[in-house]
């Protein structure tokens, strides 16, 4: 075929024509809209899970997500293959609302990041764990807070009874069941290991209401 032929001129239009199309897919604005895209579908995982009456989240589903993002189904998987990818992204949400960064955690920056944690729940509807309801384990949680309450007040008359109550709120975590369930289920250790570090933990509280009375303030104490 002659150079310069109409077959050529078509080729070469097609090719600027895919070229146009494809620059125009991977456009800035279309980048933009599919973050905004995503960022709403994240929002809307946000705003079922702070409404939830539990810490479920099987619920946050594609169908609930997209019906409250008002998208369509397929859109929320376009962005999260999986409702697991899905949950993630609303949990890293949250993390980054409540400004908790769990990859530049420290030791010395532990208290703090709980601290943010902690004030986050205020945000949801689940509710407070509830205390026990039979009389008998009523009776034994009263009598045990009653105990620290006393043994704190013995070892630090010196202080406030704010400041007696936090020591021995303090206490009763580190003796609480739960405590021990935590290190035994997600830590993986054995009773006794357990045992052992709740006890570690609490003889290193412990020794501050030891202290000798001289040079003590009440400024010295949480």
């Amino acid at each position: 075929m002659p150079e310069g032929s109409d077959r050529d001129i078509d080729v070469t239009t097609m090719h600027r024509d895919q070229t146009r199309i494809r620059r125009r897919y991977d456009s800035p604005l279309r980048q933009a809209r599919v973050t905004q895209t995503r960022d709403r579908i994240v929002d809307a995982g946000v705003e079922i899970v702070r409404g939830l009456a539990s810490w479920d989240w099987t619920v946050v589903t594609f169908r609930a997500v997209a019906e409250r993002a008002g998208v369509g189904e397929r859109t929320v998987y376009r962005h999260f293959p999986t409702e697991r990818d899905l949950r993630d992204a609303v949990m890293g949400r949250l993390a980054e609302a409540a400004g908790v960064d769990y990859d530049r955690v420290t030791l010395s920056s532990v208290a703090g990041v709980a601290g943010r944690v902690f004030r986050s729940l205020g945000s949801f509807a689940v509710p407070a764990t509830p205390p026990p309801a039979d009389p008998t384990f009523i009776a034994v949680d009263e009598q045990r807070r009653r105990a620290l309450l006393r043994a704190v007040a013995a070892e630090a008359s010196d202080l406030s009874e704010r400041q007696q109550a936090a020591l021995a709120a303090t206490l009763d975590v580190l003796w609480s069941v739960a405590s021990y369930e935590r290190l035994v289920g997600a830590w993986g250790m054995d009773p006794e290991e357990a045992v052992d570090v709740i006890g570690s933990a609490i003889g290193a509280v412990t020794p501050r209401l030891a202290e000798p009375r001289r040079g003590r303030t009440r400024r010295s104490m949480p």
